[in-house]
């Protein structure tokens, strides 16, 4: 390693834990350099953050996710053999599979489903009396996934699998007892999702229609036409609605951002789509969602004034390249207007990964992220009437993934 300039520990697992979102950041800022080389876990890694960062992760072909993640974060997020684990053609006609889901009339189908939960959610709530919105959106959002993906789910299971989903969202950002509990209990989801798998692929008008992503799934077959084993299917399901239901992260953020910047709330209610969509830009790219995503050099590789070499692990800072200065005007100042008539540039707004929806790694749903928490701030500023008491909207950036200490209470109002 020439060139880059080293953090001083020996290892750094203990300072990641204790820094979180800010460990790259704060190392970058120090070392005055956009990369530096550390160890985690007793490994070598290059830390990187910045747009150029991102397009060497994202559009260079230099960097695979395959190994890039530690196995306990790997198991929750999205498992051997899916879709973020593969590359090249194989990568892209299994991301084909996920994007065609995200059409207008698929979203729009989602975005139905979603409203309809909320409203019958908010039936069951009573004047006066504490709501955590986002234990509310979780469930919320488990039920409209599941309904969506065509795995509709009684009272029980809804309860059953929103806690599941819980887990592994929890747990994929740690080591140790809450990592280990996530792990059991997706075991458990994905007995459950694949006696679905099986079922639907008995159903012969099932496999013909492939109307919900149960049956596409199901039906879809690999670049040599075998179709994918039930226990592949049953992954990739799971990694279809566990992001769905991460998105009440973004939702509880968009609506703590509503209390904490009140002067948006009319733009909000009453303005265009462009500048909703303006707000929830400005909500992912303020508010910490996931801190940094991992891969390997393919090959060596030319960065930050030295190289790295094929099978070098690497960190990309996605909340540190959203909080950029020389891409962020003022980035700690929540400003949505930096939005107004402006497409945030492919690896500058990084929430979800950066680069190209279709070929690439960027999220499959980070479209839908936007569409479902667009139509939230519909609800919650036109539909909804609620006070918010007093309580700790501390964000601990230790805490990975982030949310407010108190999950953002709310107090309905008739």
């Amino acid at each position: 390693m020439h060139g880059i300039p080293r953090d001083r520990a020996f290892d750094s697992t203990f300072a990641l834990r204790s820094e979180g979102y800010l460990f790259i950041s704060n190392r970058c800022r120090r070392l005055r350099s956009d990369v530096f080389r550390t160890r985690l876990m007793l490994q070598p890694v290059t830390c990187m953050l910045g747009e150029d960062a991102a397009s060497l992760f994202y559009e260079s072909g230099r960097i695979t996710r395959v190994g890039g993640m530690p196995k306990p974060t790997l198991r929750l997020l999205q498992d051997e053999d899916s879709v973020q684990t593969l590359d090249g053609a194989a990568h892209r006609h299994r991301k084909r599979m996920f994007m065609d889901l995200m059409s207008e009339r698929g979203l729009s189908a989602l975005l139905d489903v979603f409203v309809e939960e909320w409203r019958g959610r908010m039936l069951g709530w009573r004047p006066g009396e504490p709501v955590v919105l986002i234990d509310e959106a979780e469930a919320i959002l488990c039920r409209a996934g599941c309904r969506w993906a065509g795995m509709a789910l009684d009272r029980v299971d809804a309860t059953r699998r929103t806690r599941e989903l819980r887990a592994m969202i929890e747990g994929a950002g740690s080591f140790g007892p809450r990592n280990w509990w996530g792990q059991l209990l997706r075991a458990r989801t994905e007995r459950w999702a694949r006696r679905l798998v099986r079922e639907a692929r008995r159903d012969p008008r099932a496999a013909a229609a492939a109307r919900t992503p149960l049956e596409a799934f199901s039906a879809h077959r690999d670049t040599r036409g075998h179709p994918l084993p039930d226990a592949v299917v049953a992954v990739e399901l799971l990694n279809l609605i566990r992001p769905i239901v991460a998105i009440a992260r973004y939702i509880v953020f968009a609506a703590l951002a509503l209390h904490r910047h009140p002067q948006h709330a009319e733009r909000v209610a009453r303005g265009s789509d462009d500048e909703i969509v303006a707000f929830v830009n400005e909500v992912r790219r303020f508010y910490p969602f996931f801190p940094f995503v991992g891969g390997k050099a393919t090959r060596d590789t030319e960065v930050g004034g030295g190289h790295i070499e094929a099978g070098d692990w690497a960190l990309l800072d996605l909340y540190g390249t959203n909080h950029d200065p020389r891409l962020w005007h003022e980035p700690e100042t929540f400003s949505p207007e930096r939005f107004d008539g402006a497409e945030p540039a492919a690896n500058a707004l990084i929430p979800q990964g950066g680069g190209d929806h279709f070929g690439g790694h960027r999220c499959a749903g980070e479209w839908l992220a936007l569409a479902v928490v667009c139509r939230t701030l519909g609800l919650l500023t036109t539909e909804m009437r609620y006070t918010v008491p007093e309580q700790d909207l501390a964000i601990d950036f230790r805490n990975i993934p982030a949310a407010p200490a108190s999950g953002f209470v709310i107090l309905p109002r008739p």
